[in-house]
Formats: structure tokens, sequence, C-alpha cells
């Protein structure tokens, strides 16, 4: 099994970074952090005739990365009680890709299976709920089964180190995913 996690925080290492990297600790992975890439939001042309006008921009880039992995992992911050724009932003373009036959995105997609790691600093474990529940609604909508999601506390750069409830959790999936992984 491939695994990746999919940053979308604009802090490297910030909190969220540093929890996902405890639940793969000891894990094979990959990495993507979208604050390394430039991707355009999207201009939504679904009904257009003639479908999505190419962008140029590193979001195909990032895709085939990610479409390259059995297990995506998507790693954000709450921003705003949501995602972050950057991890947005990708989503998004989602949109696109299911426009473009030659990528065959929708009959890739579902091949994957995804967990979620959100942090955030305002009783997170009770209001970034329905972020989990976005995420939710879309993974359904692509056919991909959510396996979990964790919810830390951090608001400094290292707060995550603090919150040992869900490091705890952490360790949990981890095993889990390391007896998925062998």
């Amino acid at each position: 099994m491939k695994i990746v996690a999919i940053y979308g925080g604009s802090r490297k290492n910030g909190n969220s970074e540093q929890l996902t990297k405890e639940l793969l600790r000891g894990t094979s992975s990959s990495s993507i952090h979208l604050s390394d890439y430039r991707i355009q939001p999207i201009v939504d042309q679904r009904h257009d005739p003639n479908g999505f006008d190419t962008v140029d921009d590193d979001y195909s880039l990032v895709l085939q990365q990610v479409l390259s992995h059995d297990f995506l992992i998507f790693t954000t911050p709450v921003y705003w009680y949501g995602m972050s724009g950057l991890m947005k932003n990708f989503i998004d373009r989602w949109s696109q890709s299911f426009r473009d036959p030659s990528l065959n995105f929708k009959g890739e997609i579902t091949k994957k299976r995804a967990f979620v790691v959100i942090v955030g600093d305002d009783q997170p474990q009770r209001k970034a709920l329905p972020l989990v529940q976005q995420f939710q609604y879309i993974f359904d909508f692509v056919n991909v089964p959510l396996m979990g999601y964790l919810i830390g506390q951090g608001r400094k750069p290292g707060d995550i180190q603090n919150d040992l409830r869900t490091l705890e959790e952490a360790a949990i999936w981890r095993n889990k995913l390391l007896e998925t992984h062998s």
C-alpha cells in the first residue's frame, strides 16, 4: 500500500503536519506540500460545451502524484472553521478532472482510501466536526472510503505535542496502518 500525506497548511512543520508525521512514524510514505505548488482556483466551466480551459499551473502534476498512491491522508489546519484555502483549491479542481476523459479520474480515485488529519485551536474536537463531515461528503461523492480521522488541539507551532490524547489516538491509528501496510 502506497501512502501519501497531502499537506494543506501554509506553515512547514506546523501542528497538523507534526500530527500527521506522528501518525505515519515507522511507515513508508510520501508527502506533498500543496504550498510548494501553484494551483489556481477553479473557473467553473463544468457546463460549457467545450469543458474546461487548460490552466497553466501545477495541478496536474500534484494530481498525478496523488493518484499514484493507494492511501491518501488529507492534512489541514482549521482555517476559519474549514479546510485551508490550499486544500480547498486542490479539491475544487477535481471538477475539472471529472471532465477530462484522458485522466479517468472517476475510475482512478475510487481505488483510493482516505484519512483526515485536522488541527485547530478553538475547541477543535467539537468545532472541527463539520470539517470532517465536509470531507466525508467529498469522499462519498467520489466513492472513496474515509477510514478515519484525527482532530488535534494546537495554536502555536509545537502545541500539538501537548495534546497527549490525540497523540495516543495517532499511535492507535499508526498500528492499524502498519498492520494493513505489512
